[in-house]
């Protein structure tokens, strides 16, 4: 369409780009299977160690080139991946303030405290469940998957390889429990986006959401319940009490460890930017370990200067570089020394990548191309309702970023869902349902990637546990297909009756 808006303002002249073909659109997406597949066939894991980057950015080439066969210009395509390196900003800043964070947090006691704490408090049998709940809980209060995962999220992590139990199927357990915060939470930007972009309530929007995230999360802590009852069995367990002595040697643990946690807290309800508030609670954490910690402080820095230079330089690398134990103790040494900003740069490559060749999809014209077949066939109310988690699924996959996956079946299917009377809240709901959660889900995704970075485990071992991510879009579709909770549009109300009865 902005191809065809483009060449009649340019008659007599040049054509003026055209609107793509099916084909046009096919090949980028040919592409994509073709350079993911053979990334992951040749290094296996180790793709996104460099590999993926290298195929998304080449995928965005193709696109590219697309576009200019197409009729548009070099120009265009700059402007385009202009546009996507925008859109990332606040992500590559929320990016670098966790790494920095994790970082910081482990020199000064606040991760291994938790852990401390965890190993007392958390028993193997109830751990996956009690990592949901609490999870849940925290995202429920701060209103952010990605601050609940890089902080509470980490130490549960360490926690589970200190007391034996999987990894993987914890950081399932962390971001089921962050991703019903992500949906359910007023603080939530992903919640309040879905409904702004409908045009209804937040709490409406919540409300609606509660009827497939409640049941979704029911689902989850079963599934965890049952692993922690019958699950793998706890693997090279470490005696608990060495290893609580290993940790109570390498840090003065106390309750004031943990104030980093509840200033972050503060900060997130106030509504302080999220990568404002992630410096602000690593700055803090760092000023307090400075006068808990000074022997770690002394140590990690490897400087005989004063104590301020000394606390000045071991914070500073900490977030540069991440914290680095040099206890002689593998076990200690493997669990506290990670973070800083560098630990987040192939995330950030990876990001990068990603919404660039979702960007060229969009803005010439090549999503939309196959969308409008699909439409076509959404004669149901539960084939539109598949249509929609379709497009917002593959957009988690293809454009690697999820508030596309949320903006964009907002945006072209409104209009759909009002021409059939069906109440916007359908939609907000089964496109948070279908592309917020589903986001983590895929490794090249921001969140995905974004979640392995800081949780230590790949996107491809985590998937399989996040029973919460993979239930809500299955039971938005269930409601589509039984017809239960599924609203009709109010006759009385302005908005609905007009926006519904426009040509």
């Amino acid at each position: 369409m902005d191809g065809e808006r483009r060449g009649a303002g340019a008659e007599g002249s040049h054509p003026g780009p055209r609107a793509p073909s099916l084909l046009d659109a096919i090949v980028p997406l040919v592409a994509l299977v073709a350079l993911i597949g053979g990334a992951l066939a040749l290094f296996g894991l180790d793709a996104l160690d460099g590999p993926v980057q290298v195929a998304l950015l080449l995928c965005s080439m193709v696109a590219a080139l697309v576009a200019l066969k197409n009729g548009y210009s070099w120009d265009d395509v700059q402007r385009a991946a202009q546009g996507a390196m925008t859109s990332i900003t606040s992500a590559i800043f929320i990016l670098l303030a966790v790494g920095a964070l994790i970082g910081v947090w482990n020199l000064s006691g606040t991760i291994p405290t938790l852990v401390y704490y965890g190993i007392q408090v958390l028993s193997p049998g109830v751990f996956y469940l009690a990592t949901a709940v609490i999870c849940g809980l925290v995202a429920l209060t701060i209103g952010s998957s990605w601050t609940t995962a890089g902080t509470v999220g980490v130490g549960l992590v360490g926690i589970a390889t200190a007391i034996g139990v999987s990894p993987a199927i914890t950081a399932g357990a962390v971001i089921s429990g962050a991703y019903l915060g992500d949906k359910l939470s007023p603080l939530s930007e992903t919640t309040v986006l879905a409904s702004q972009l409908v045009g209804v309530d937040v709490r409406r929007h919540i409300r609606s959401q509660a009827w497939t995230s409640v049941p979704a999360f029911g689902v989850a802590l079963v599934a965890f319940a049952l692993l922690g009852a019958f699950g793998p069995p706890v693997r090279d367990l470490v005696p608990e009490s060495l290893e609580l002595a290993r940790l109570d040697t390498l840090y003065h643990i106390t309750p004031l460890n943990l104030l980093p946690f509840v200033v972050l807290g503060f900060l997130s309800i106030r509504k302080v930017p999220a990568s404002l508030a992630l410096m602000a609670a690593t700055l803090f954490a760092g000023v307090l370990g400075a006068f808990l910690q000074p022997n770690v402080y002394r140590s990690f820095a490897d400087s005989d200067g004063g104590p301020l230079v000394v606390s000045v330089k071991a914070v500073w690398q900490a977030m540069a570089t991440g914290f680095h134990a040099r206890t002689g103790i593998p076990e200690i040494d493997a669990l506290v020394s990670r973070g800083g900003m560098s630990s987040l740069l192939l995330t950030v490559w990876l990001i990068i990548g990603a919404v660039t060749f979702g960007a060229m999809l969009e803005e010439f014209g090549l999503l939309s191309r196959l969308i409008d077949p699909l439409l076509r066939v959404a004669t149901t109310t539960f084939r539109l309702f598949f249509v929609v988690f379709a497009c917002a699924f593959g957009l988690n996959v293809v454009a690697g970023d999820q508030y596309i996956a949320l903006v964009l079946p907002t945006r072209l299917f409104r209009r759909t869902f009002a021409d059939r009377e069906l109440a916007p809240t359908n939609l907000s709901r089964l496109a948070a349902d279908s592309g917020t959660v589903t986001s983590a889900l895929v490794p090249w995704n921001s969140c995905g990637a974004f979640m392995a970075a800081v949780l230590g485990v790949s996107t491809l071992r985590y998937a399989p546990y996040s029973f919460f991510n993979l239930a809500s879009p299955l039971i938005g579709l269930l409601l589509g297909a039984t017809g239960w909770k599924v609203r009709q549009a109010e006759r009385s109300g302005p908005a609905a009756r007009g926006e519904g009865k426009r040509p």
